[in-house]
């Protein structure tokens, strides 16, 4: 009788009707059937809800007073509190090993670094924000990895792999001498959404011509082909390259361009041979008009004065000639300024024997 009670209360049926008094006994029947036959609300049941009632059970204890009571009573809290743990900067001994707490390039963290830093705008004419929850200071790079014991360690570390500085290289000019390639770089350390500077990929070469096995004819041609590259008072010339997205690949490119305008100088083209003196890098004394005149000159002279014994290269060799002739690549290569006029006066005075 208790099961066709338990399947009547399932359906939904009245069970007055079917079961006598007699039957509804609490030892065979739960209190939640009683209470479901007689048409009441459903008590709790003793071991948990009701266990042949798929309808929800409703009791006056449920809710969350009762809930934190029925904890209370089982000694538990009604929620797990966790007490955060005090910075690791009131452990740290006065000789704290720094290397250790910041072995690499990191974040800034605020309880491993035991200074009073502030950064930040300061609102209301107050000071500007602590480290602690400071995003300022997480987002700018820092060098805390970087203390003067970490690079101590460092080279320490790297000596092992490193060989000893040559003896011979006692000067600047002994190593220009035998490493005339000067590279230069750059990097830059600045605040914003990446640690990579665009500008840090360029990459400057410097060398002096008087160091490249160069001719006459190369060194010239070298010249016109890098145009304004090449500085004539320092003879140094520079190669800048900026187009390739890295640093080691602007790098192949300056040596590259280098080794190509090397090579590509010491060829000499048909239509070199026939440039004039009017298609000349500089001008040059020798074989020239003006060298031709002043001998001319000369000679006519001597012939007047009845010196017949005198040769060209003599003549070329004298004091008086060469002044002539630096006074006029001057003129000719620097231009007409008021230095170069008055020495080329002076000059010629002293070629043609005028007393002022």
């Amino acid at each position: 009788m208790a099961a066709r009670a338990g399947r009547c209360c399932r359906a939904g049926l009245s069970c007055g009707a079917v079961l006598s008094p007699a039957l509804l006994s609490p030892a065979l029947l739960s209190p939640a059937l009683l209470s479901r036959a007689a048409g009441g609300a459903s008590a709790t049941p003793r071991w948990g809800r009701a266990a042949f009632s798929s309808a929800p059970a409703v009791s006056g204890r449920e809710g969350p007073q009762a809930r934190e009571g029925s904890l209370r009573r089982r000694g538990r809290t009604s929620q797990f509190v966790r007490l955060a743990a005090p910075p690791r900067t009131e452990r740290m001994a006065v000789d704290q090993d720094w290397s250790s707490v910041y072995p690499t390039a990191a974040a800034f963290r605020p309880a491993s670094v035991p200074l009073p830093i502030r950064m930040g705008y300061p609102v209301k004419r107050g000071v500007p924000p602590p480290k602690e929850g400071n995003l300022e200071l997480i987002k700018i790079p820092n060098f805390l990895h970087l203390t003067p014991p970490a690079i101590k360690k460092h080279c320490a570390a790297l000596k092992d792999f490193c060989t000893e500085w040559p003896s011979a290289l006692d000067s600047d000019e002994k190593c220009e001498q035998h490493f005339p390639i000067e590279i230069e770089t750059v990097d830059y350390v600045s605040s914003g959404t990446s640690i990579r500077n665009p500008k840090a990929r360029v990459v400057t070469l410097r060398v002096k011509l008087s160091n490249l096995n160069l001719d006459d004819h190369a060194k010239k041609k070298l010249i016109k082909l890098v145009g304004e590259r090449y500085c004539q008072e320092t003879d140094v010339l520079t190669i800048r390259t900026d187009r390739c997205p890295l640093r080691r690949q602007n790098y192949d490119y300056s040596m590259h361009l280098l080794t190509v305008l090397y090579h590509e100088s010491w060829k000499t083209e048909k239509w070199e041979n026939e440039k004039s003196e009017e298609d000349m890098e500089e001008y040059i004394w020798e074989n020239s008009r003006s060298q031709k005149n002043a001998l001319d000159t000369l000679l006519r002279i001597k012939a007047s004065e009845n010196v017949s014994s005198v040769t060209k290269e003599e003549l070329l060799a004298s004091e008086v000639v060469k002044n002539y002739r630096n006074s006029v690549i001057a003129l000719k290569n620097e231009g007409e300024t008021e230095s170069n006029m008055s020495q080329y006066k002076e000059s010629v005075k002293k070629l043609l024997n005028i007393q002022a």
